[in-house]
């Protein structure tokens, strides 16, 4: 069974707004792969970059509401946004409904390999007494990632310097080379680079350790501040899509996340 339209469509679209290798990407292709399989049809992922995740979350806002264009939310896009820009281009509660939550989970502090710090107390020690020296990345302005490390600087009292890239990806290459000195990336996609020794990890965000790297200690076992924060992820449809298109995609979404492989991918992601 297809959805049915005016229009002569022939694929689904999951607008992922941001580049390649990110959190809203990751998500994007396992829910993808999950619904091409289950609808029998074609449904692509496409990056819709720029100014963090607002371009992307704008197209989406302004596609037709007939079930055939996606898009990834989370908590940067669909929750900080609004307080984060006094002006945006679309409202989260007003032009979007949500098809499903897909998956949950830490930021993780990282570092260039190479820095000398050993814990997050001695992190934040030398950046109370060195304002300014260090400098951290994110996949954007207002990007989760950016927010996580905002956070944890204004609650412990220190002024780091703001490192915006174009997403995930490019934030890591730099970390990597030494160009950047910290990124508080989702814990999933920060997680390949620490399991090979390519970045230091400090802390996770969440109150519960990231099952993912159990040995990386909570920001509230550092003891420098409590901090409880999670990136989550779910598939949003345009407001206005018929009742019967957004209960079939609901149920899509619903089966393809009881997958394993789709859950694995996710929890990864």
């Amino acid at each position: 069974m297809r959805f049915q339209c005016s229009r002569k469509i022939t694929r689904t679209a999951i607008i992922a707004p941001n580049p390649p290798g990110g959190g809203f990407d990751l998500i994007a292709r396992v829910v993808s792969q999950k619904l091409s399989e289950q609808l029998n049809q074609q449904v692509v992922v496409e990056n819709r970059t720029g100014a963090g995740t607002l371009v992307g979350t704008e197209a989406a806002a302004k596609s037709t509401p007939d079930g055939y264009t996606l898009l990834v939310g989370g908590l940067s896009n669909i929750a900080a946004n609004v307080g984060l820009y006094k002006k945006l281009a679309y409202d989260p509660l007003a032009d979007f409904v949500p098809v499903g939550m897909v998956a949950s989970y830490s930021y993780a502090l990282v570092s260039r390999k190479d820095l000398p710090q050993q814990n997050l107390r001695e992190l934040i020690d030398f950046a109370r007494a060195n304002p300014g020296k260090l400098t951290y990345a994110s996949g954007g302005v207002g990007t989760g990632q950016h927010i996580a490390a905002a956070t944890l600087a204004y609650i412990t009292g220190v002024k780091m310097v703001h490192v915006p890239y174009r997403g995930a990806q490019a934030a890591h290459l730099d970390l990597q080379s030494g160009r950047v000195d910290l990124f508080f990336d989702n814990a999933g996609t920060a997680k390949p680079y620490v399991d090979d020794g390519r970045v230091k990890p400090f802390a996770v965000s969440s109150a519960q350790r990231f099952a993912g790297m159990p040995n990386v200690p909570t920001v509230n076992e550092s003891g420098v501040a409590q901090m409880d924060m999670e990136a989550w992820f779910g598939i949003f449809a345009r407001a206005g899509t018929p009742p019967a298109v957004l209960k079939r995609l609901q149920t899509e979404m619903a089966k393809a996340i009881q997958s394993p492989r789709a859950a694995a991918g996710a929890c990864c992601a």
